[in-house]
């Protein structure tokens, strides 16, 4: 049953990838842009759920709810200073200035708070279920539930709201959804506000999952989820949850294999395929651009 129990494990990581790579996937579905400081708005929502559970002592749920408002609204701001003067710029420009604000986010919070590692306070009694003979903490069962509400509910959004539908009409042709009557920088702001409050989210369950938080820690799994977005078809939502969780499952059966040292390659190796082989990734559909 060892096997059932390294799949749950890597479901249970794989979710919180595919909860970032939902950032990246609708930020370049809606103006074609890899926002690389996504991984911080995550880092800092880590914080925001850290304080808000170690120092006003607030649950679980009250500070996932305010860590999801602030980063959404972080989000935002960073659209709004960073990006906006840079929707005609050519690509590289915007991928700098992404790089740029990532750094800056990344020092700023050492600077307000210093580099040294926080302990995430234990919030539940974490206890075990048998399944099947596997071990199933709480904890496990408590982020896969987060963490499906939260993919269900932007499903839902995207599909049977009207801002969804203005979303899906900016990423199928702006200037045409701009002449229907659509304010495109209002959802271009919405993207990023709904993308950064699931980022915000993923922060608290890592936070309580993983316990140890800095302010780096944005690094890797953001770049993990930004091959996960890549994986399932960069600009495509299901592709994202799905790249998500075939990543969080590979590198938890690399580490059960003896090659734990390997498992942040993993995600690479996986990069370096999907681009040789199938570029579009897992969801995306292969396209002619014209030059």
């Amino acid at each position: 049953m060892e096997w059932l129990q390294q799949l749950i494990n890597g479901i249970s990581l794989g979710s919180i990838y595919a909860l970032i790579a939902l950032g990246y996937t609708m930020v370049y579905g809606i103006i074609k842009l890899i926002n690389f400081a996504h991984g911080e708005v995550f880092m800092v929502g880590s914080f925001i759920g850290f304080i808000s559970i170690s120092v006003w002592g607030l649950g679980f749920f009250p500070a996932l709810l305010l860590s999801m408002t602030a980063c959404a609204i972080f989000g935002v701001l960073i659209e709004r200073i960073a990006y906006k003067r840079l929707r005609n710029a050519t690509r590289i420009a915007a991928l700098i200035t992404a790089i740029g604000v990532s750094l800056l986010i990344q020092n700023g919070v050492i600077y307000i708070r210093g580099a040294q590692p926080a302990a995430y306070p234990d919030v539940f009694a974490n206890t075990s279920y048998n399944f099947f003979g596997a071990q199933i903490s709480s904890q496990a069962i408590l982020i896969l539930s987060v963490s499906v509400a939260l993919m269900l509910i932007l499903q839902f959004i995207v599909h049977k709201t009207k801002i969804g539908k203005a979303m899906r009409a900016v990423s199928h042709d702006a200037e045409a959804a701009k002449l229907m009557g659509i304010n495109v920088d209002n959802i271009i702001s919405a993207t990023f506000a709904i993308g950064s409050a699931l980022a915000g989210a993923a922060g608290v369950i890592f936070g309580v999952y993983y316990t140890k938080i800095d302010p780096l820690m944005g690094v890797i799994p953001g770049v993990k989820a930004f091959v996960a977005a890549v994986l399932g078809g960069i600009g495509i939502i299901p592709g994202a949850m799905v790249g998500g969780l075939v990543l969080g499952v590979v590198e938890t059966v690399v580490s059960a294999l003896g090659f734990s040292l390997w498992r942040d390659a993993a995600a690479f190796i996986i990069l370096i395929l999907i681009l040789i082989f199938r570029p579009a990734g897992i969801f995306g559909k292969n396209t002619r651009e014209k030059v």
